[in-house]
């Protein structure tokens, strides 16, 4: 019974019976070094609400691509757009399965330590290696929103035209300040699921948002009527690219664009590095209920994904530019309620750089510090070492966001598809599953999609490199 509850569940609470007996041979064995790696690691006993996991899931989930969505719709047309962000969730949710399963025959809930179970150690080494990359590109991606918009933010609030050069509209002041005052407090938490309060309100920010383009969508008409409030310039170019044609929606569009939006939302829904770490923290931690936290997630901001896509496009049509915000900009420059939701969109963004954090500094204990345990030093170390990276990655090396696109574009399909496919036919036994059966094949298909996918996405960025420009909308 001790055993049980140190592994998170018990015989009457709904865990898979081959996963559950798979899982607890593993551990009956060896007591000791297993109790061991339980504290130092996976620390079963998780304390996190089922709510708040949901809340850390989903904040992992919503990035800054949601913002790209609704040019994604007026390049595939609606029913398009419907269909492949259902397609996509669906696969999302069917890979964090493929993980769960994993995890649940080995006792292992560290994604390091699965690549170590399928393939060694150069496995533990390859999976931290790609969670740590994805994860700094991402912590890059999302301060570099930071430093770029949150001056124009305080600059349209204080009613300026230009940029007049105080330290309070230097963006590369502003993350350091962001970073030391909200982003690396809150990477000192000793467990993910204490920022189940941040991740609750960053979610409301992005609540915020789309109940503005909503409201915005019947208030904006089609085609744009200029105002004197208006930036003229801004007004005329806008009304200029709308005729009465473009004011009708599609169901289908096919152009130069629509190929570039299939990996742009095949990478919607990527959380796979906090999928494991959330699954340790959860209370009464079993594979059916942790389940239940990522379909619940996943089902939350397909909601919201579509909603804000669906508004958007029906409120400037093929108008609408690869970052929506910009397009209620050039609109009215000085709207309030665009104001007060490009702030919650940057809260909302901020409050998210600590949940990935997390997942690079588990890689980081995983590779070099497997046998220690934990230690606050050490904890803190690797955090403020992290923020103090990233930070000069992207004061120093604007370059490096196109490298981090790259990047992205092969770890990204890496986490969502192929490691956890390849873990699955490794992990999970002959005697359970042999090679040439149902699962284990649609488990290869898996990974040859995200492999396809991943082969788009490289072709696409490196087709924007040799023609000298950034593809619109490539978010």
């Amino acid at each position: 019974m001790e055993l049980q509850k140190m592994n998170g569940h018990s015989r009457d609470d709904g865990f898979d019976a081959i996963d559950g007996l798979a899982e607890n041979e593993e551990f009956l064995p060896h007591k000791t070094t297993v109790k061991k790696k339980e504290i130092h690691f996976t620390d079963f006993e998780g304390k996190t609400s089922f709510g708040m996991s949901i809340f850390n899931l989903s904040n992992a989930i919503m990035g800054s691509g949601i913002l790209g969505l609704a040019f994604a719709m007026s390049n595939t047309g609606i029913v398009l757009f419907i269909i492949l962000l259902v397609s996509i969730a669906i696969l999302s949710a069917y890979s964090i399965h493929l993980l769960l399963r994993s995890a649940g025959i080995v006792g292992i809930r560290a994604y390091e330590q699965l690549g170590n179970h399928a393939f060694g150690n150069p496995g533990k080494v390859i999976a931290a290696c790609i969670i740590t990359v994805h994860n700094i590109g991402a912590m890059s991606s999302y301060l570099f929103i930071v430093k770029s918009e949150l001056p124009l933010v305080i600059q349209a609030f204080l009613g300026k035209h230009d940029n007049t050069g105080e330290w309070f509209m230097n963006g590369n002041y502003l993350i350091i300040i962001v970073s030391a005052v909200i982003i690396f407090p809150l990477a000192l938490m000793k467990q993910l699921g204490y920022l189940g309060y941040t991740s609750g309100f960053s979610l409301s920010c992005m609540v915020f948002f789309l109940i503005a383009v909503i409201y915005k969508k019947f208030n904006i008409p089609c085609p744009f009527n200029e105002e004197p409030h208006h930036n003229i310039t801004s007004s005329h170019l806008l009304n200029s690219t709308m005729n009465s044609t473009d004011c009708e929606a599609k169901a289908f569009t096919m152009n130069s664009q629509t190929a570039y939006t299939i990996p742009i939302l095949a990478f919607a829904f990527v959380c796979h590095p906090e999928v494991l770490p959330i699954y340790t923290e959860l209370r009464d931690a079993t594979k059916s209920r942790m389940q239940k936290v990522a379909n619940i997630s996943i089902l939350a901001m397909f909601v919201m994904y579509l909603l804000t896509a669906l508004f958007g496009y029906l409120t400037f049509y093929t108008a609408v530019e690869s970052e929506l915000l910009h397009t209620y900009v050039r609109v009215d420059p000085l709207d309030v309620l665009i104001l007060c939701v490009r702030l919650a969109v940057l809260i909302a963004v901020i409050l998210t750089v600590p949940v990935v954090l997390f997942p690079i500094r588990r890689a980081v204990l995983q590779i070099l510090f497997y046998d220690k345990p934990f230690h606050w030093a050490r904890h803190i170390g690797i955090a403020f070492a992290l923020v103090f990276l990233v930070n000069l990655l992207v004061i120093f090396v604007p370059s490096m966001k196109d490298i981090f696109g790259l990047i992205g574009a092969t770890s990204a399909p890496s986490l969502i598809f192929i490691l956890p496919a390849i873990f699955y036919i490794r992990i999970v036994p002959e005697e359970q599953e042999p090679l040439k059966s149902r699962p284990k094949i649609q488990a290869a298909c898996f990974a040859l999609l995200g492999f396809i996918f991943m082969v788009m996405s490289l072709t696409f960025i490196i087709a924007d490199w040799v023609m000298g420009e950034p593809i619109k909308g490539g978010h």
